[in-house]
């Protein structure tokens, strides 16, 4: 069902953790299959002063693959710049992790919008500029976290 590396990415997660001062914070949930998954940013500079992530780390409450494919984002994306990571899509995870069951795919679009999100709150909290794919990915993130919240209101309102 997973292969060699989903295993070890859940076995033994890269960047498990989180960052004190983050400079962006990305949260994201699922609400079909009740995955949750904070993504945390430390930006500095490289030597031809561009932005890069200088440092990445997650928390993931979920299932195997998406604890692996948290894993995964942090290891194509750590070190590289801004630019590089809103390229990053979920078929680069999957490809990295060896295959997903097609049932989990949608664990690597949560790590992909967890990503975004913490690059958009970054952007967002230091005064820059949007992009405009990234500003229509986080109204997509914001509507389906509002759904999942009322979806998660209404359950709970009939359990009590």
């Amino acid at each position: 069902m997973y292969t060699k590396k989903v295993l070890a990415h859940f076995k033994h997660p890269h960047n498990m953790g989180r960052i004190a001062k983050p400079d962006g914070v990305g949260r994201v949930g699922n609400p079909k299959c009740g995955d949750v998954m904070w993504l945390y940013l430390k930006i500095g500079k490289n030597k031809q002063g561009k932005e890069i992530i200088k440092d990445v780390k997650f928390e993931t409450f979920g299932c195997v693959a998406a604890i692996a494919t948290s894993s995964m984002i942090t290891d194509l994306v750590k070190g590289k710049t801004i630019e590089y990571a809103l390229g990053v899509t979920k078929e680069k995870i999957v490809k990295g992790l060896g295959g997903l069951p097609p049932i989990k795919i949608h664990c690597s679009l949560l790590a992909t919008d967890a990503l975004h999100e913490a690059i958009y709150n970054y952007l967002k909290k230091q005064g820059l500029r949007v992009p405009a794919q990234l500003a229509k990915t986080h109204e997509r993130i914001v509507k389906e976290t509002k759904v999942a919240e009322r979806i998660g209101e209404h359950l709970g309102e009939h359990l009590h």
